[in-house]
């Protein structure tokens, strides 16, 4: 037994501790993901951002990696490179990236040249405006053709053939360079999730390999939560709107993401001086590699699967706020509940919350497990009912990942154990469709009954957080099933990549939907959300469609999904 324990990843502490270095990187990149997603309202009154706007800035995350196969390139470089260098460099380019995004939304950027010269620039982006996937778009001009109004670029426009009515709408110049700062983080951002990835399989393989990834998804959907209550309180702090203020806070934990990165390189370098191994693989990168990863049915259904799930999910996150805005009745509390301190205090309630309901999962005393799950639930009663004090929609859907926090490690947990990845899979998928159908049908009923609408909000997305947890707690141990060790970096590479077409597409989509189901000039609190969220829905239908399938293929196939990590 003393043979054994010779490394850090022999050692449960030190193996953790790497974990977590990984899982707090990831916390603050998290936040900074969604930092404009609670305050869209904010957006359009203080920078003019309408739905398009902001769709398509967010959509421009996942430009590079999709259009540029940034992510193909960033795989290839984990499995020469190893973990420690696509880590520090995956920290550093979101923090570049954070910083351009800053600058574009501060209030030095609206009067300055660089404003002026993006008004009147990338009206026109050639080749991939023709496909209709520029990240950015110009002057929209409504024109008469054969009678029929349409709306096209006026780039475009030939003069000869149509008539000029009115501009319409035009992407902000603030907005475009919050997308360029955006797609350069998404690269970062993106390379640190499969190196993270990678790095969990490294120190736990063999081990509890899907606890550690879903304690590491636990912690980093923190920063949805985070976000989601100290976004709005920085952009509205002192009484003075100012949404960089929001964007500030994200960049400082961007240089906080970027130092766990540096601390996890000596971890991970001692742990290689331990055993001997080499961070550059003996057996160097092919490009034919990437062949035999798509040679693998299984990869395929598990990829699909992933973009369809995601795609309803991370989208929806950008919009929820502002679609709690425009479906329920808020009453904004007076007084101490509309105060700053509250923030502070329902903040920390939630951390006892997520700290009770994740330490639970890890305690073998019986008593212990319990009374800890009592204090979790007594404080997220207390959680939710200050969320509905303050009558704030951000407040509200903060609760999204405090379920997924209680119950990811349990399903990790199960997964190492007892197996069952294929069947998480679909069960995730069908509480995905219940709750976006809710949202889109039964919540708008309730408007003008406070209580009503909030009780159905809460209950909603606390199960669309339960989902949250079964299929990525599911999906992810599964990839070392389905290819070899050594192109491990570049499968989840093809998956993320993959999953990024999805992650681009729908928040435009979402912003163009709600434009075109919604008059112009309607209020940002006033907005129609049920065709996009019903378009949401059809995803989940079809990830459940997929999921069906990827069992009986598991079943005929025998590739291990059913069965448990730990043998």
């Amino acid at each position: 037994m003393e043979e054994k324990l010779q490394t850090l990843r022999d050692n449960p502490a030190m193996r953790w501790t790497a974990l977590l270095l990984l899982a707090l990187a990831m916390f603050c990149s998290y936040i900074f993901m969604d930092i404009l997603s609670p305050i869209k309202d904010l957006m359009q009154t203080e920078r003019g951002w309408d739905s398009l706007a902001f769709g398509t800035m967010q959509g421009a995350e996942t430009f590079l990696n999709v259009f540029v196969f940034f992510l193909i390139f960033a795989g290839i470089i984990l499995d020469k490179m190893g973990v420690r260098f696509t880590a520090i460099l995956s920290g550093a380019v979101m923090l570049v990236g954070g910083l351009i995004k800053y600058y574009a939304v501060t209030d030095a950027f609206i009067d300055s040249s660089l404003a002026q010269w993006f008004t009147t620039h990338f009206l026109y982006v050639p080749g991939f405006d023709e496909l209709g996937v520029a990240p950015f778009y110009g002057e929209r001009w409504e024109v008469m053709v054969n009678g029929v109004v349409k709306e096209i670029n006026a780039v475009k426009f030939d003069p000869n053939t149509m008539e000029f009515l009115r501009i319409t709408s035009t992407m902000p110049a603030s907005a475009k360079v919050a997308a360029i700062g955006f797609m350069i983080f998404g690269c970062g951002v993106e390379m640190a999730g499969i190196t993270v990835s990678r790095g969990i399989v490294k120190w736990f393989k063999g081990r509890e390999t899907a606890l550690a990834m879903g304690s590491e998804m636990a912690l980093a959907r923190l920063g949805v939560a985070t976000c989601m209550i100290f976004s709005p309180f920085f952009a509205k702090l002192g009484g003075v709107v100012d949404v960089s203020r929001s964007v500030a806070f994200g960049v400082v934990l961007l240089c906080i993401a970027l130092m766990m990165f540096i601390v996890y390189f000596f971890m991970d370098k001692k742990l290689d001086a331990q055993t001997g191994e080499a961070e550059e693989k003996d057996d160097p990168f092919k490009v034919s590699d990437i062949g035999k990863i798509l040679s693998s049915g299984g990869f395929w259904l598990v990829a699909l699967l992933c973009v369809l799930y995601y795609s309803a999910i991370f989208p929806f996150q950008k919009y929820a706020v502002n679609m709690l805005q425009c479906n329920l009745t808020l009453n904004p509390g007076t007084g101490f509940w509309a105060g700053d301190s509250v923030t502070i205090i329902q903040y920390l309630v939630m951390l006892v919350v997520a700290a009770c309901s994740f330490t639970s999962n890890f305690s073998k005393n019986k008593t212990a497990k319990i009374g800890l799950m009592a204090i979790a639930v007594v404080a997220l009663i207390v959680y939710c009912y200050m969320g509905f004090m303050r009558g704030t929609a951000e407040t509200i859907f903060a609760v999204f990942p405090l379920l997924a926090v209680a119950i990811t490690p349990i399903l990790g947990n199960y997964v190492d154990h007892k197996g069952k990845a294929a069947s998480m899979l679909m069960i995730g998928s069908l509480l995905l469709i219940i709750c976006h159908l809710t949202f889109a049908f039964i919540l708008p009923q309730f408007k003008g009954n406070a209580v009503g609408g909030v009780i159905v909000a809460y209950l909603t997305i606390l199960v669309l957080g339960a989902s949250f947890s079964l299929v990525p707690a599911a999906l992810w141990p599964s990839v070392p099933k389905l290819v070899d060790e050594k192109i491990i970096g570049s499968a989840y590479a093809l998956i993320f990549w993959i999953q990024n077409i999805g992650l681009w597409l729908f928040p435009l989509l979402i912003g163009k939907v709600l434009n075109a189901t919604n008059e112009s000039g309607t209020a940002a609190h006033e907005l129609d959300y049920t065709w996009a969220l019903v378009m949401l829905a059809c995803l989940g239908v079809a990830a459940l469609v997929i999921g069906v399938i990827l069992k009986a293929v598991d079943k005929k196939q025998h590739l291990g999904l059913e069965e448990p990590n730990i043998k």
